[in-house]
């Protein structure tokens, strides 16, 4: 007589080969279940109990046989249709919530109402973490969450990377203030490791990288890091999101360390969904909107064409404490200063924040699948530095700590001779007031005051450009083998600029706003992959890509790195806040990569 464990290990078998992805694979017409003479035994006729509960809920409508002892089927033996059970439906829900069978059956669900909440369980396939067919998240060998579209629009907010930090365990994410080109691309870090450790796939294909080179975001490991930009993919073309939150880098390679995420279009072929989001903090700022839709188109028999659009505005944030310094200012009678706070702690400007994605996918006759996606996104970003406070800031308006202002001499810096311009000293956080004006009144001495007598906080921000083009074709040969070509291109920019500023070695001639370069990243990418499913449990798998980076610098405006004249006197060149990129950092590099697995 088998014992209770060899049972469930042939039902388990027997299932797998009944269920619509293998009947298709081996052709099969036909399946049929079946269990052991003394098994179907053991209480009379009645097949149903030779079949654990759990599996019985997945047979419903199969034909039970009972087959001899050499597993050959009886063909005057007992058999019976696998209908519906109540205490089956109790136990699978009950393991699906971790409840035990009686609190199930206390709720008092009807079988109806059982099967739907179980099917939000059974849904789950994911793709990442295996070389084999999806699977289900449960049945995966790595941990892998699986994020549905409702559990991202449900979030209080549009920005993708908030919704995913919301809701990942280990992901995150901040909005990174006064943190330079970190703000127009905020790194995004799973389990704690550097942004490119992550590798992040739409549809399974590669994503490209973005155009910024963390230097200041994250908690440090971020530092010299390029990941791909997340925030450009619009939350409402998304069908799911699997995050395999462990080291995948044996499979995917060294930018999957930290693990991979994948990113699901939708990819409905009718129907389609608007939403508009607007909101503000409880302090009064911050005010924000977004309008979201999604389409969806046919194409031909069985095509689709899936169309979504994402557009939204969001304004700045102010978190931040008086500085001590703006205050004895403030105190001391400088009505210039910004009255409230001179340096802002929060969330960035945000304008004309537009994204468009499209997956499309077509079956020619001969059961080969044409697909691909595309995007465009674009954004401005604007966030605030340090403030420079007008009596100390070294090289702009001061170079002794405050105890006298910097006064730049023009006849000295043209090779004139001397202006013999006036010591300005600073008593109580006031410039002497009879020698600063005498500054002002001659055209041959200039103090940044007369410009900033304030003091100024820089403005630094971007614009971010990203693009990407993914198709392929992909199909299955008679005697079972999966293929898939594909290639990829994908291009992000960065173009910063900087303004309420100045380049203290120009001196009066300096302008106060600078474009201070662009940064391109640009890859292709050509993959691939074969496999061949020996069992449910076995699969070989090989494949090949070729993918072909370029990173560019384009120079900023010349008066941005410029050294100029007045640098002799110790006023600072380049744009105070962010020297720009002159010619010895314009370049253009590029590498290529070959790799085969099997």
């Amino acid at each position: 007589m088998p014992d209770s464990k060899s049972l469930f290990r042939e039902s388990v078998s027997a299932t797998f080969m009944c269920t619509p992805e293998y009947r298709n694979r081996r052709r099969h017409s036909a399946c049929t279940i079946t269990t052991t003479t003394m098994a179907a035994s053991k209480r009379g006729r009645d097949l149903r109990w030779g079949i654990v509960p759990a599996l019985a809920l997945f047979l419903i409508g199969w034909t039970v046989m009972a087959s001899d002892a050499r597993g050959a089927p009886q063909a005057n033996g007992p058999q019976e249709q696998v209908a519906e059970r109540t205490d089956a439906l109790v136990e699978e829900l009950g393991r699906a919530l971790g409840m035990a069978p009686a609190e199930i059956q206390a709720l008092g669900l009807s079988p109806a109402e059982m099967r739907g909440l179980l099917a939000g369980f059974r849904e789950e396939t994911v793709v990442v973490g295996s070389r084999a067919e999806a699977r289900s998240a449960t049945a995966s060998a790595v941990p892998v969450d699986v994020l549905t579209s409702t559990d991202l629009l449900r979030q209080g907010t549009g920005d993708l990377k908030e919704q995913l930090r919301a809701i990942v365990p280990s992901f995150n994410t901040n909005t990174q203030p006064i943190q330079g080109a970190s703000t127009v691309v905020r790194p995004a870090m799973l389990r704690n490791l550097a942004p490119d450790h992550v590798l992040v796939l739409v549809n399974g294909k590669r994503r490209h990288r973005s155009s910024v080179l963390e230097w200041h975001g994250g908690n440090g490991v971020a530092y010299g890091s390029q990941g791909p930009d997340i925030s450009v993919i619009p939350a409402f073309a998304l069908r799911q999101v699997e995050v395999l939150r462990d080291g995948a880098a044996a499979q995917y390679g060294s930018d999957a360390i930290a693990g991979v995420m994948n990113f699901q279009l939708k990819d409905a072929r009718s129907g389609g969904s608007v939403e508009l989001n607007t909101g503000m903090y409880g302090a009064g700022d911050g005010e924000s909107a977004r309008f979201a839709g999604n389409v969806g188109l046919p194409i031909g028999a069985d095509g689709f064409a899936n169309l979504s659009l994402e557009y939204g505005n969001a304004n700045p944030t102010d978190r931040a404490a008086t500085r001590r310094d703006a205050i004895a200012l403030v105190a001391a009678g400088n009505t210039h200063v910004r009255s409230e706070h001179p340096q802002v702690w929060g969330d960035p400007d945000i304008d004309d924040d537009l994204m468009l994605f499209g997956n499309f996918g077509y079956t020619l006759p001969a059961g080969v699948q044409l697909y691909g996606h595309t995007n465009f996104a674009r954004k401005k970003v604007t966030q605030g530095f340090f403030f420079r406070n007008p009596n100390t800031r070294l090289g702009v308006f001061s170079n002794d700590g405050g105890r006298t202002l910097l006064i730049g001499d023009v006849l000295a810096a043209n090779g004139r001779g001397s202006a013999n311009c006036p010591t300005v000293a600073v008593t109580n956080h006031v410039p002497d007031p009879a020698a600063l004006q005498r500054v002002f009144d001659d055209p041959n001495c200039f103090s940044f005051q007369e410009l900033f007598p304030g003091g100024f906080t820089p403005q630094m921000g971007g614009t971010a450009l990203d693009a990407s083009l993914a198709g392929g074709v992909r199909g299955a040969t008679t005697g079972g083998f999966d293929w898939d070509v594909s290639g990829s291109v994908g291009l992000h920019g960065s173009d910063l600029f900087i303004r309420d500023t100045v380049n203290g070695s120009l001196g009066p001639a300096s302008p106060t706003a600078f474009d201070v370069g662009k940064n391109r990243q640009r890859e292709l990418n050509l993959h691939f992959d074969a496999s061949y499913a020996i069992t449910d449990r076995i699969n070989l798998a090989a494949g090949a890509e070729w993918r072909d980076e370029q990173f560019r610098t384009l120079e900023g405006d010349r008066e941005g790195w410029l050294v100029g004249p007045y640098a002799r006197q110790r006023f600072m060149a380049g744009a105070n806040g962010f020297f720009g990129y002159g010619p010895l950092h314009a370049g253009a590099w590029s590498r290529y990569n070959v790799a085969a697995y099997g």
